[in-house]
């Protein structure tokens, strides 16, 4: 991976509904709402993080993920300058920026497939697979999204093309949206060609279960979304059950032997944390998480101010977890504040322990609701103890007061407080 990628911490976006726009297809007026986005590039420093991921920002219909023009701007956002000036923006303060690039399908708008549906025999034809019986075929079931024909070159040279475009421009990094529904092969072959131009860029797939280190090896991306942490995190804490997040951190720990996976506690396709974990004395614990385990953090805008929004599974179900922001920081709810606190805390922490990047992870006391682990990368060491009891968790380390987070020093020995966490150097 680029070396600045050590060294990156996230914050996501979802543009379209980060700016209000209308994403029902409806209202698609042209508005410059893009640069809307540079006042809270202060803010994203001002939390800790020092990358801008962001949603969709291509022409499309709707929600942003039916493309119909990858070399233009959502109008509903603004147009090309309105990006590169936000990209200026935040190059000018030390922030990367990834962009989403959903190359597995297209929404019904996209120009070669107005081309193809008018013209059974036009070569456009190619770009789209379509099933025995001639039918487009339609990405997981929604007849708006259809899918690109990965097998023909020129869906290679389409999708190369794009992502080079966009990184002359500026763009740091990219994801790839659903990269798990296309053949690993497909990346094989459009990666290198990308990085021959732009050694430097930093490419991380979607990819929800599997073998994520055989998918990274096979593909050439840098890393993959760690869903199955994401999964182990919330569930493991709003189920009072460890022995799920321990598991789940074996097979953490294996991946990062191959590859450093893009974590997360939240993000624009689930339900927020605070939402998933009831106990609102165990929301801080997903975030002591994610910025003590190895991985490329990324924090979900919202996450930051403890948002709580459902995802739905209905027409508009998405939007609730995809909602506007005002138009500056000093807009937002002060009853956030804490929760803001807390992740500049954490990161901190993070960025003080450059080497927790990499780090590994073992624990030293299991129960359902009590765990304590090491983390290290073989020359460094914390411990982190996490308590879902109603009783003290005993530590053992002698590494006291706790670089964060609560624990009491007696005759007894250390302990952390019910239903708290701290962390030992």
């Amino acid at each position: 991976m680029p070396d600045w990628t050590e060294h990156v911490i996230w914050w996501h976006v979802y543009p379209l509904g980060f700016v209000g726009a209308d994403v029902t297809g409806v209202d698609r007026r042209p508005t410059h709402r893009l640069r809307m986005l540079v006042p809270w590039l202060d803010y994203l420093l001002e939390l800790g993080a020092n990358g801008l991921a962001l949603g969709p920002v291509f022409t499309s219909r709707t929600h942003g993920y039916d493309t119909t023009d990858y070399l233009e701007v959502d109008p509903r956002l603004g147009d090309t300058a309105d990006l590169e000036y936000l990209l200026a923006e935040a190059h000018s303060r030390g922030i990367r920026v990834m962009l989403d690039g959903v190359f597995n399908h297209v929404g019904r708008e996209f120009g070669p497939l107005v081309t193809a549906l008018a013209d059974p025999a036009a070569p456009e034809n190619a770009l789209f697979r379509r099933t025995p019986t001639g039918d487009l075929v339609a990405f997981e079931g929604h007849d708006a999204l259809v899918t690109l024909n990965h097998a023909d070159p020129a869906v290679a040279d389409l999708v190369a093309g794009v992502m080079t475009y966009w990184l002359d421009r500026g763009v740091d990094a990219w994801r790839l949206d659903a990269a798990y529904a296309l053949p690993a092969e497909f990346w094989a072959g459009v990666l290198p060609r990308v990085r021959d131009r732009h050694p430097e860029v930093y490419v991380m797939g979607e990819v929800l279960h599997g073998d994520y280190a055989e998918f990274v090896a096979a593909s050439g991306v840098d890393a993959v979304t760690q869903y199955e942490l994401w999964q182990a995190i919330w569930h493991g804490l709003a189920e009072a059950n460890f022995f799920e997040l321990d598991w789940t951190l074996t097979r953490h720990n294996a991946f990062l032997g191959a590859f450093v996976p893009y974590t997360f506690v939240g993000n624009h396709d689930v339900t927020r944390l605070a939402s998933q974990i009831p106990d609102a004395r165990h929301q801080a614990h997903a975030l002591v998480l994610l910025l003590t385990l190895g991985g490329t953090p990324a924090i979900y805008y919202g996450d930051e101010r403890g948002l709580q929004a459902v995802k739905e599974e209905r027409a508009g179900g998405d939007d609730a977890i995809r909602p506007a922001y005002p138009e500056s920081p000093a807009d937002l709810d002060p009853a956030g504040a804490a929760t803001f606190v807390l992740h500049q805390e954490l990161i901190g922490l993070r960025r003080r322990h450059p080497w927790l990047h990499t780090a590994t992870s073992r624990p030293l006391t299991l129960t359902n609701t009590g765990y304590v682990f090491e983390v290290t990368d073989g020359s460094h060491r914390l411990v982190v103890a996490l308590n879902l009891s109603d009783e003290a968790l005993p530590v053992d380390t002698d590494a006291t007061p706790p670089l964060a987070g609560t624990a009491d020093a007696g005759p007894a020995g250390v302990t952390v407080p019910p239903h708290g966490w701290a962390i030992f150097g």
